[in-house]
């Protein structure tokens, strides 16, 4: 049963405040969606894979993962997940990682999927964190801190920035980037695999990659989050003080997760 969203946001206050010894950071994933989402986490090479590496989330429910210090990788939400009749495995609408289960067990998300990234205690001891739509968007996403201070990459120092996309994409993505009937918006790298929409080939350096009438479509409607892959100087976020960090799905609560 879904708790109250009161209820909600002190168990959330409760699991960011708590934190063994050792562990750089606390992510709490907090679900604002009215369907059920199955969170996914996938480890960089080099970092230790967290516990669990995907779980399902009722609508209104939060849950904590914690992270070791120098930790980077990904998280998102897969949508729309059911168990197939013959074979028992786990099918996800959107965001799959293809396990066939709950935990994604070192597996990432088939794109598109939002995805929020982290690295954790990086150059100069600073976190640093995004929300890409790079592979696309399945739902909004937001990424909040408790504690720390920082600020865009290159950028003054300030409170630590919140990043996410929290429009709903779906309802405005072109005809042409649209999958799963309209759950999810495919970015325009995975839609026509060209160079100049990838950022490969001829066009792989920040000057022969440009912002394409796609990506200004996603920039426009979510200004904090990354829209092609040179997208850096106002999409990449810095944070010291180790701070926690809270992953929110759907956090306008006005979405629906795919089906």
């Amino acid at each position: 049963m879904a708790l109250p969203r009161s209820m909600s946001v002190l168990v959330l206050l409760f699991l960011v405040m708590w934190r063994r010894e050792g562990e750089a950071a606390t992510f709490t994933f907090v679900n604002h969606c009215t369907d059920m989402v199955w969170p996914g986490i996938l480890s960089n090479a080099g970092s230790a894979r967290l516990e669990p590496t995907g779980f399902e989330l009722a609508p209104g429910a939060a849950r904590a993962v914690a992270a070791p210090s120098g930790w980077s990788g990904r998280m998102w939400a897969r949508t729309g997940c059911t168990h197939d009749g013959a074979t028992g495995r786990l099918v996800c609408a959107t965001g799959d990682c293809g396990s066939g289960a709950a935990e994604c067990a070192g597996a990432g998300a088939a794109p598109p999927a939002t995805l929020a990234e982290f690295t954790l205690d990086g150059s100069g001891g600073l976190d640093f964190y995004d929300v890409s739509l790079v592979d696309g968007y399945n739902l909004p996403v937001l990424v909040e801190t408790s504690g720390g201070g920082g600020g865009p990459s290159g950028g003054p120092t300030a409170a630590c920035a919140a990043a996410g996309c929290a429009s709903d994409l779906n309802a405005m993505c072109p005809a042409e980037l649209r999958a799963g009937g309209g759950a999810a918006c495919r970015s325009a790298c995975d839609a026509f695999a060209q160079p100049q929409y990838c950022c490969s080939g001829a066009f792989a350096s920040p000057a022969a990659c440009r912002p394409t009438a796609y990506s200004q479509v996603f920039k426009t409607a979510c200004p904090r989050s990354y829209s092609y892959a040179f997208d850096d100087p106002t999409s990449t976020f810095t944070c010291g003080g180790r701070p926690d960090y809270t992953i929110t799905f759907c956090p306008g609560a006005t979405p629906r997760s795919g089906r």
